[in-house]
């Protein structure tokens, strides 16, 4: 590009933006140097400060205009060089044949920079721009603007974009991040500089969108999660707000801290961001309200179903019932319950329980599957607030108070859940059920007592012991996976649920000690159980006999019948212990025997001291210091207990009132609890005392043992070689 005449003062050929100076008319030369400035400084700050539509800061670039040079060092026809234009602008760079060609650097006067890949003048290939305030932009470039795949960041506001361009616009695929710490974010497609087609988008909040854009503004099919209001929305977009056919679900806040969602839920029609039109509205309480809508309020016709199975069906004012008074005139009558909140533009999800039911609606004809699997969730929704109750009940047990109370349940206890109610009781065993329920689980954690078993995992374990337990006796129901689930809660789940039996949970203070040994236990048991054809491993009840035998365990207090008497004790024939002994059991039903025999194995520690004495607390704290616990919470949890129990009362007033001796006798009680808990904690640890060393040489025999037969054999195998 560059061909010069004069080496101190040369002008460019070849270029469109210009016409060559005429030698001799200075005023004429002067108009047209002003004329074909490159930029002025002015032009690149306004250029720098421009923003595009969308709110993003992308600085858009000054068009390459060149005019004469001022003077030029190096090669200028093939080679390096610099060149100083006037306005202040410089290359630095390749030269070929007059032009700018090769890697170069051109540096605006304004401190605009430009590094990269030149081809006849004009910025072509790879390359960098560089604003003054920091900002940059480094990919591909075509003629000298953003073309191709590159990324921009902004200095002044830490916005960050890399994707696709077009013509210096972003377009086609692109990602861009709006704060340094990359919380709030666009991911999806552009249309010159617009979000427009699918795309996510994270807001600095942690609210998410994904879905369809258009100029900007959700558009389209799409969802949208809101962390803090604990809300979703899955339908139809218009113009940035909720319009046409959507779901919309929100939770009501947790009042025992446990880990299910309760959730209301809305699908229907929506206008301009409101519930409008027809819809249904499910709440989390079980009621159900079928209708029109107007303004996010219950108005025109409607079905409102309660919780109980009440059905009210006729017209709705503004979210009340419109009944007849004993005048004879309508009224209206407010509906139990608050209405759900308005849609929120600023409100995460908490998602709904969903009951992954597929593998028994397989079994039913495809036609009624989604009539089934509504039908399922009715039943489910109508005892939702029991059903939720039950599971934060057990998933305390064994556990000490918490400030939210928040635990999972586990399989262990969702194995007591299933004694309590029976369910054992109808022709399969726990170790049967674990494989109904499987779900997902590997081998390991079918059986494991730690496996988390989360809301939803409790609800579905339910539907399938339902269908389970009695899909022959519902065959001729209409609904008959629905009628399967209502009368398992009916008949057995709720009636006996939260009656905790067996000797693990039965006595919360106690439990709580008893579970420090889950642990070591859970090893013991793993070490008897066998292999079985279909890849698990459990114990029978024949094994635990064995254990018993091997370990010493029995005496003339713990029997043989004594013990047997435990295993079948929940048993629906407990007399016929015979049919049991090649019965798999659960680590729940291994674990509650050992606690069945603490007190029959070692009566002396139950026998109690005398009425009125206990054990002092340095006393119980040096049978806590033999018991080798596993770790210092434990024995910290047991201190505390020894120091609860054993505080005295204040002394009475010597004029004693009502109110003085049944604090007296509370006091009195509360000293006989204590009592009872510094013996169970002295009898089981007198138990596992001797069962864990029992199980240690135990093993440490039949180690030898195998290690001397492995060495008789080898001897053997040498003895026959030499003859």
């Amino acid at each position: 590009m560059i061909r010069a005449k004069e080496k101190k003062k040369t002008s460019f050929k070849n270029c469109k933006q210009i016409q060559e100076p005429t030698p001799g008319n200075a005023e004429l030369q002067q108009k047209e140097r002003e004329k074909s400035k490159l930029v002025n400084c002015s032009a690149v700050n306004s250029a720098v400060q421009s923003k595009v539509r969308g709110g993003d800061d992308i600085y858009e670039l000054p068009t390459l205009f060149i005019l004469a040079v001022q003077r030029h060092e190096g090669e200028i026809c093939d080679g390096e060089g610099v060149t100083c234009f006037e306005g202040g602008h410089i290359y630095k760079g390749m030269f070929s044949k007059g032009f700018m060609h090769g890697r170069g650097v051109f540096t605006w006067a304004c401190g605009l920079k430009f590094e990269g890949e030149f081809v006849s003048n004009v910025p072509m290939g790879q390359g960098t721009y560089t604003w003054p305030d920091g900002s940059s932009y480094k990919g591909e470039v075509y003629n000298g603007v953003r073309d191709g795949i590159g990324t921009f960041t902004c200095a002044n506001n830490s916005v960050t974009y890399r994707g696709q361009w077009d013509q210096g616009k972003r377009h086609r695929e692109g990602t861009v991040y709006y704060n340094q710490d990359k919380t709030s974010w666009y991911k999806g497609d552009w249309v010159k500089n617009n979000r427009e087609g699918w795309g996510v988008r994270r807001y600095p909040s942690g609210n998410i969108y994904s879905g369809e854009w258009k100029n900007n503004l959700r558009h389209g099919e799409g969802t949208m999660k809101w962390i803090k209001l604990g809300e979703q929305y899955v339908g139809s977009w218009q113009n940035g707000v909720q319009h046409g056919q959507g779901t919309h679900m929100w939770i009501l806040r947790r009042a025992d801290g446990s880990q299910y969602t309760q959730s209301n839920q809305y699908t229907g029609d929506f206008v301009q961001g409101q519930r409008h039109g027809r819809g249904a509205l499910y709440y989390a309480g079980g009621a159900i309200y079928e209708g029109k809508w107007r303004n996010n309020r219950k108005h025109g016709k409607g079905k409102f179903t309660f919780k109980d199975g009440h059905v009210f069906e006729g017209e709705f004012v503004d979210d009340q019932m419109m009944t007849n008074n004993p005048n004879g005139n309508r009224a209206p009558t407010p509906l139990c319950g608050a209405s759900p909140r308005p849609l929120s533009d600023s409100s995460s999800v908490w998602p709904d329980v969903a009951l992954n039911i597929e593998h028994l609606l397989d079994q039913i004809p495809e036609r009624n599957r989604d009539t089934e699997r509504k039908q399922v969730k009715f039943v489910a929704l109508r005892q939702d607030e029991e059903l939720k109750s039950i599971y934060s009940f057990y998933s305390r047990l064994g556990h000490a108070h918490s400030p939210d109370n928040t635990f999972l349940m586990s399989r262990l206890q969702l194995w007591r859940l299933l004694k309590d109610c029976h369910i054992h009781h109808h022709g399969a065993t726990l170790t049967q059920i674990d494989h109904l329920i499987k779900e997902d689980a590997t081998t390991e954690e079918i059986h494991s007592p730690f496996t988390p078993m989360p809301f939803r995992v409790f609800l579905r374990s339910l539907v399938t012991l339902a269908f389970h337990v009695y899909h022959k006796d519902m065959v001729s129901e209409k609904n008959h996976l629905a009628a399967c689930f209502s009368k398992l809660l009916t008949d057995n789940i709720l009636p006996n649920a939260m009656n905790v039996k067996g000797f693990l949970y039965r006595q919360p203070d106690q439990a709580f000690v008893a579970v420090n040994h889950i642990q070591k236990c859970w090893e013991i048991y793993q070490v008897y159980c066998k292999v079985r054809e279909r890849g698990d491993q459990t114990m029978t009840c024949r094994h635990l006999l064995w254990m018993f035998k091997d370990l010493n365990l029995l005496n003339d207090n713990l029997t043989t019948a004594r013990l047997l008497e435990s295993i079948t004790a929940e048993n629906p024939d407990p007399s016929n212990w015979s049919s049991c002994l090649d019965v798999e059991i659960t680590f729940l039903e291994f674990f509650e025997v050992l606690l069945g025999s603490v007190q029959v194995k070692c009566p002396q520690a139950s026998e109690g001291q005398g009425e009125g004495q206990s054990l002092e607390a340095a006393e119980l704290g040096k049978l806590i210091d033999t018991a080798e616990l596993s770790t210092s919470q434990e024995l910290e949890s047991e201190h505390d207990f020894t120091i609860n129990t054993n505080e005295k009362p204040q002394s009475a007033e010597h004029t004693e009132n009502p109110t003085s001796k049944q604090k007296g006798v509370s006091t009195r009680g509360m000293e006989a609890k204590g009592r009872e808990l510094e013996l169970w904690i002295q009898t089981i640890h007198q138990f596992f005392n001797h069962f864990y060393p029992a199980f240690e040489h135990n093993q440490l025999v039949s180690s030898m043992m195998k290690q001397e037969k492995a060495h008789q054999k080898a001897q053997k195998k040498n003895y026959d070689a030499g003859e």
